[in-house]
Formats: C-alpha cells, sequence, structure tokens
C-alpha cells in the first residue's frame, strides 16, 4: 500500500492503494493530458463506490479492461 495526500474539490484527502493502482493512474492521466489530482477529481464526481480507494481501483481496472478490447 501507498498514502498520497492531495487536494481534490478545494480539500485535502489521502488515498492509500497499491503501488500497481498509482502506475495506473499516471498511465491513465498522461493519456487523458490531467494531473493525478484532476483525474482522482474527476473520479470522485463519478463514483458509485462507497469510498474514493475503491473508485480508484476500479476506474484503473476498467480503464486497462477499455484498452484490451
Amino acid at each position: 500500500m501507498e498514502k498520497r495526500s492531495l487536494t481534490i474539490a478545494g480539500h485535502r484527502t489521502s488515498i492509500a492503494i497499491e503501488t500497481e493502482f498509482w502506475a495506473g493512474l499516471e498511465a491513465m492521466a498522461l493519456a487523458g493530458g490531467k494531473s493525478i489530482a484532476a483525474l482522482i477529481a474527476q473520479i470522485d464526481q463519478e463514483r458509485e463506490a462507497p469510498n474514493l480507494s475503491s473508485a480508484v481501483r476500479l476506474a484503473v481496472l476498467a480503464w486497462y479492461r477499455d484498452r484490451s478490447s
């Protein structure tokens, strides 16, 4: 687990996810021309998962699944 702190929607928060998911987020952000914080803010706004860490994991999984199709 790797924990990082960032600011989204004007407030500080921390997210603890596995290193591989951070790498996936970095790839997603680079591909989309966004910062990781902006990408996480978007995931936060669109999430259906009960917590942000789960939503981030699901977003990374969906992104890789879509790319492999």
